[in-house]
């Protein structure tokens, strides 16, 4: 009787370390593939056409099931063109930079992020130069009749970002038409939901990260000379968003999950990273008009 117990439990205890081999098995597999890639995940394309009207560098998803993005990063130094000034608002320029994420699902597109802006000082006065970095968000308009909107982040200075600061930015999609975009830094913070139609769980869909100089009145058209620079938007490290056995994690949007977008020339463009960088989607850029570094 005592054999036959002893018995028992010699494979009560194999089957206890069969069961936690199995299940770390289970973690090593998933850790691996977010890593690298997950089984059946959709390989971004090789190359995309570019959109007239700016310069930037995008980096684009591909098409699958992610629910968002996310990335910490320097924000740039800018030195604009001082023969580049707006005729209708002389104090500003007609080169604007911007740090922006975004999302394309059932062809529903956002820009959601940071934009060069005017400020609002503590009597309410507005500036009539810009700035700051400040929050915004835009959506196109959707097939179930939603409008297109573009709005900023309420003109306060908890919501104001500069150049130099490290600012953590994500984009969500927190249930079925609903995502939540955050930026903060060091005691700042802002945090809204965005009602965007298109944008349903279960639902593919493909995720991009921006840097951008966009031109004042000049969306379609190709880009105006400029010897405006971006200088040294240090990305830190950027991940995408999935739904795993009903939990969100987020993996690295290493060079493998992305198509890489440099409009309108790559000569406008100088991109550093080692290849740690890569793989965690980290690197350090500087856009310059006049292709001059």
């Amino acid at each position: 009787m005592k054999k036959v117990f002893n018995l028992v439990i010699i494979i009560s205890t194999l089957a206890g370390c069969a069961y936690h081999t199995n299940k770390d098995n289970l973690l090593d597999n998933l850790k691996n593939q977010k890593l690298t890639f997950f089984i059946n995940e959709v390989r971004p394309e090789a190359e995309k056409p570019c959109f007239e009207g700016a310069y930037y560098r995008k980096l684009v998803s591909s098409t699958d099931a992610w629910v968002g993005i996310e990335g910490t990063v320097v924000l740039p130094l800018i030195k604009f063109d001082e023969s580049r000034k707006n005729p209708k608002k002389p104090m500003q320029y007609l080169d604007n930079p911007s740090v922006y994420l975004g999302g394309n699902m059932d062809a529903q597109e956002t820009d959601i992020g940071l934009t060069w802006e005017v400020v609002k000082d503590e009597k309410g006065n507005i500036s009539k130069d810009r700035k700051a970095f400040r929050p915004f968000l835009r959506r196109n308009s959707y097939k179930s009749e939603q409008k297109a909107v573009f709005e900023y982040a309420p003109g306060e200075e908890s919501y104001y970002f500069y150049p130099g600061e490290e600012v953590r930015i994500s984009l969500k999609l927190i249930a079925d038409k609903a995502l939540r975009f955050s930026v903060e830094s060091k005691g700042k913070k802002f945090e809204r939901d965005f009602i965007c139609n298109g944008f349903i769980l279960g639902r593919k869909g493909e995720f991009k990260r921006v840097n951008a100089i966009d031109q004042v009145g000049n969306e379609g058209k190709p880009v105006q000379p400029t010897n405006t620079q971006i200088l040294n938007a240090i990305w830190k490290e950027t991940n995408l968003f999935k739904n795993v056995n009903n939990k969100t994690i987020s993996v690295p949007f290493h060079s493998g999950r992305y198509t890489e977008m440099l409009c309108p020339s790559v000569s406008f463009f100088k991109v550093k990273h080692t290849a740690k960088e890569l793989a965690k989607g980290a690197e350090t850029l500087t856009i310059s008009g006049d292709g001059d570094f």
